[in-house]
């Protein structure tokens, strides 16, 4: 049986709740395996829009198991409150398919203060944070004072964690003319709420390992992009977590060999929303007509995302890092009203050219972009569910594309419905 992990090739919001919807129909397990509420997949079945943060997609499909990872860090009160939300659209959610990995660290409310307190200084320095606590949770847990779920079965654990983790985050708030953050009202809110979690709480590698004897079939679901890796994207302006595909064993603790085929999910265009370099970015009329057909406002937010040409250096230095094998293109239909569309293939730092992005922060926001002219197709892909359907010019832009990132196109999505895809090859069939 196939595993597949399904990660986005860019700056994230490249449609992955989609693919991920339609993927999940295959699978028997779907496994979250890093990031937090911060990150939002929007999927849209039979007329009815879902918008998930922390559930793994394959929740809203019958007969399903959805994962939550120990990569995964969980804000108990947003996870509770999104359970009550999907429950409210006639989904059924409890412990026969919501399992939660013992191990994955929470989200406490001094993560989500300290998160805008730094936000509010850094002035225009600022990295465009969700301000949800995602960074300060994780910051918790490399520096091994975090809660974790399974703190929460024993009081006197917790409040001993709690002592540990406020010694740290009271000096800080202390030293910032803040007010100190009480453990015992804190440990309270905790404690009310600790059955409710708990009762989803599991070993996950161990169910893993268990599913895998079963030859059950595991999609493994990335939040964010690849350009938001906090080792291989444009750092400091990225997420807290790995987002690559190898993230999908440590996140879950499920072992490298347990991938098979990595899915990168790649907008036919370029966005970003927050702060950062983005290359190709286009801030004129095109910028917001792809933005504006597009529908391009984050999920989680709502915020605005930046809009630019698809830079193709980008996609194909993440599909070498990330170890993709095939790319499902998304929201080509978007592009179908314009002229002429642009492709970045190279860039020009200080006048020489290079073909890849620089590591260095001031080299990203400093490069400019070289593009390739394709004309466009001037006429509606919207809908059409066969290649052979698509315009020329649209099948030409397609051909070029894969060509240049080195890597098979896997599917083309022609709208956000999860039936209008061109489909070219199935990762699970492989």
């Amino acid at each position: 049986m196939k595993n597949v992990v399904v990660v986005g090739s860019q700056w994230g919001d490249e449609g992955k709740g989609k693919i991920v919807d339609w993927l999940s129909e295959q699978a028997d397990i779907v496994v979250r395996f890093q990031g937090g509420h911060n990150a939002g997949h929007t999927l849209v079945i039979d007329g009815i829009t879902y918008k998930l943060r922390l559930l793994p997609s394959g929740i809203v499909r019958k007969d399903k198991i959805s994962i939550i990872g120990n990569g995964v860090v969980v804000d108990p009160w947003a996870l509770l409150e999104e359970i009550e939300e999907i429950k409210s659209k006639g989904v059924k959610v409890d412990i026969e398919n919501l399992i939660i990995s013992e191990s994955a660290n929470l989200i406490l409310p001094f993560h989500r203060e300290m998160d805008e307190i730094r936000e509010d200084a850094a002035g225009k320095g600022k990295l465009g944070t969700t301000r949800r606590g995602i960074g300060p949770a994780y910051e918790d847990k490399v520096g091994r004072r975090s809660i974790r779920v399974m703190d929460l079965r024993s009081e006197n654990n917790l409040d001993q964690r709690l002592e540990s983790v406020l010694l740290h985050h009271n000096a800080i708030r202390k030293g910032l003319g803040k007010k100190i953050f009480q453990k015992d009202q804190l440990k309270k809110d905790l404690l009310k709420i600790a059955p409710e979690i708990l009762k989803f709480s599991q070993p996950v590698w161990l169910k893993i390992d268990q599913f895998k004897k079963q030859k059950k079939k595991i999609l493994f679901e990335g939040a964010q992009g690849i350009l938001l890796d906090v080792d291989h994207g444009t750092y400091p302006f990225v997420t807290s977590s790995n987002t690559v595909a190898s993230s999908a064993a440590t996140g879950t603790g499920c072992g490298v060999n347990s991938i098979n085929y990595v899915l990168g999910i790649t907008k036919a265009y370029t966005t970003r929303v927050g702060e950062g370099p983005f290359p190709t970015e286009l801030e004129n009329d095109i910028g917001e007509l792809l933005g504006t057909r597009g529908k391009e406002f984050g999920t989680v937010t709502s915020r605005k995302r930046r809009c630019g040409w698809f830079d193709g250096v980008l996609v194909r230095q993440t599909i070498k890092i990330s170890g993709i094998d095939g790319i499902a293109l998304t929201k080509l239909d978007v592009l179908d009203e314009l002229d002429e569309i642009k492709m970045c293939v190279q860039y020009d730092l200080d006048g020489k050219k290079i073909d890849y992005l620089p590591a260095a922060v001031e080299d990203q926001l400093k490069i400019k972009p070289i593009y390739k002219t394709f004309p466009g197709w001037k006429t509606s892909t919207n809908g059409l569910k066969n290649i052979e359907n698509l315009p020329e010019n649209a099948k030409n832009y397609i051909y070029a594309i894969e060509d240049f990132i080195g890597c098979k196109i896997s599917s083309v999505s022609t709208s956000p419905e999860r039936e209008d895809t061109i489909l070219i090859e199935n990762p699970f069939e492989i």
